[in-house]
C-alpha cells in the first residue's frame, strides 16, 4: 500500500456507479448483501475498490 487513498464514497455515490436506487442499497444492507460499507460518524461511505471488486465478484457467483 502506498499511503494514497481514492476519496471514500457516499451511498449517492455507489447508487450511481450501480445504477440502483438509494433504498436498494439501504435494503442490501439490512439484509447482510451488497458492497461493504463502514460508518463514519453517522454517514455511510465506501471504499471504492471494495465496491469495485463486490460488483466483479458477482460474475462468479452467477457462474
Amino acid at each position: 500500500m502506498n499511503g494514497e487513498f481514492e476519496p471514500l464514497w457516499t451511498v449517492a455515490d455507489v447508487s450511481a456507479f450501480l445504477e440502483v436506487p438509494v433504498h436498494t442499497l439501504y435494503g442490501w444492507r439490512t439484509k447482510g448483501y451488497g458492497p461493504p460499507a463502514r460508518r463514519v460518524g453517522k454517514h455511510l461511505r465506501y471504499l471504492p475498490g471494495e465496491v469495485r471488486a463486490w460488483f466483479v465478484s458477482l460474475d462468479s457467483e452467477a457462474a
